[in-house]
């Protein structure tokens, strides 16, 4: 199987070094952030790094991350409407610490995960 080149570069963190560093470097990134008002902010300073670096925002991959910890199903729709809402073209689930004991307990929450978010996602 042939290396995609080149080999696209994605960062994860909030603190403002990094967010720069996304906008005028990184192909996507993993924010770590909620999907709120905070987060759009954040993310609309990063959008300006990238006009600055003459880049266009459109092109850097943003993927949202859902947490099953504590979290209902509805709250997580909403939690995937609220990425898709903020632009995030990737979507991810957490499931640790949600209680899982089993491989086949996390691929289950997986799936149903997916099932719920289905139609924001598609």
């Amino acid at each position: 199987m042939p290396v995609q080149r080149p080999i696209p570069l994605w960062l994860g963190g909030r603190v403002e070094a990094v967010v720069e560093r996304v906008g005028r470097l990184a192909d996507g990134w993993f924010p770590q952030f909620a999907p709120d008002d905070e987060g759009r902010a954040t993310l609309e300073r990063m959008y300006g790094y990238a006009r600055a670096a003459g880049r266009n925002p459109a092109d850097i991959g943003i993927e949202g991350r859902v947490s099953l910890q504590g979290t209902t199903p509805d709250m997580r729709l909403k939690e995937a409407e609220a990425w898709r809402d903020l632009g995030a073209s990737h979507l991810s689930v957490n499931t640790m610490r949600a209680g899982l004991r089993t491989p086949v307990e996390h691929i289950s929450a997986i799936e149903t995960f997916k099932e719920t978010v289905a139609s924001v996602v598609a």
